[in-house]
């Protein structure tokens, strides 16, 4: 395989990224002292910055390996969801599957910074499910994208923020597979099994073991696996892809499975490596790659992206790159 003949055909991709997207917000500053009101830290304000983040995250890292992605979600007609249609743009992603509601909170996680420490979070956000109606527009709004482009796949990426409910999950599974869509799911244990016959189902182990209602280590082999069946029995999912944290991931479809350990790293910061798999597994999948190969190339971009601070995109030269020296293939 030549990974960079394989980067090159996801410039020919569209996918559809579905779910909660919101604004991380960052507020830095320098404490030299402390409140005479409160024994709390007075924070010198420096610098004040917006991020996308919760799905358009998964949204960004596509557009990094050079792929079109479109964002469908329920946003508030607020001065926050304007500023995130503003943050979209200035990414290169497509709003055109977002529906404004003006009986809903765009969602914004506000960190206060103080000396590089994360001293505060504050989020402002409505995590009740979307209204009927507003669930009827987003499904309808994923059709219309769905009739005019060539759509490659569709993410759902669940973050429990209330855009994904079940009938809005089924609608656009069926939609997808009628139009022979790839369908990969980033889950959240509330709508856990909503998504039946799914092409791929990515959990890490917690969301697994709690899925299913059983507790074990990933080292507990027979355990594991019956796990893993009980969740394709009720899914009937064609790829299960369990993340692992230090022990890499695991992958099994109806004729293999792998387990694929994790590469020592130099780890600086976690978040968001779960929006970079599922974005690269689902590439890898539009490609044509077998189920290994899909594992081992998101594997490795989710442990880039773990040595940089903070929620970042993947790097596509040096994903490119680590494919080359790290699985021996021509890139």
């Amino acid at each position: 395989m030549n990974f960079r003949e394989v980067v090159g055909q996801f410039e020919d991709k569209t996918i559809l990224v579905i779910g909660d997207v919101m604004i991380d917000a960052y507020v830095r500053g320098n404490v030299n002292r402390v409140s005479p009101e409160a024994p709390v830290p007075i924070v010198s304000l420096q610098k004040q910055e917006e991020r996308l983040g919760g799905a358009a995250n998964v949204a960004i890292n596509l557009v990094a390996m050079g792929a079109k992605a479109i964002v469908c979600s329920v946003v508030g007609n607020d001065k926050s969801g304007k500023q995130l249609v503003t943050l979209l743009t200035e990414n290169k992603i497509s709003g055109e599957g977002l529906v404004f509601s003006a009986e809903r909170q765009t969602t914004v996680k506000t960190r206060i910074i103080g000396n590089n420490q994360h001293l505060l979070r504050i989020d402002s956000e409505q995590v009740d499910d979307v209204s009927e109606q507003e669930a009827k527009d987003l499904i309808q709004k994923v059709a219309t994208i769905i009739k005019k482009n060539k759509v490659d796949a569709i993410i759902f990426e669940d973050y429990n923020k209330g855009v994904l409910t079940e009938k809005t999950i089924s609608e656009i599974v069926i939609l997808a597979n009628e139009n022979s869509i790839i369908t990969t799911v980033d889950p959240k244990n509330k709508n856990f099994f909503a998504y039946k016959n799914v092409t791929l189902f990515k959990p890490n182990l917690k969301e697994l073991k709690e899925g299913v209602n059983k507790q074990f280590s990933f080292n507990e082999t027979v355990k594991f696996e019956e796990a893993v069946l009980l969740l394709e029995q009720k899914l009937n999912n064609q790829i299960s892809f369990i993340t692992l944290s230090e022990n890499g991931v695991f992958i099994k479809d109806k004729t293999n499975q792998y387990h694929v350990p994790a590469h020592v790293r130099n780890i600086a910061d976690v978040s968001g490596a779960g929006d970079t798999v599922i974005s690269i597994a689902t590439l890898c999948l539009t490609a044509g790659l077998s189920i290994k190969e899909i594992a081992e190339i998101a594997n490795l971009a989710g442990g880039l992206v773990c040595e940089k601070s903070g929620v970042v995109s993947i790097d596509k030269e040096l994903l490119i790159t680590e494919v080359k020296f790290i699985l021996k293939q021509e890139a």
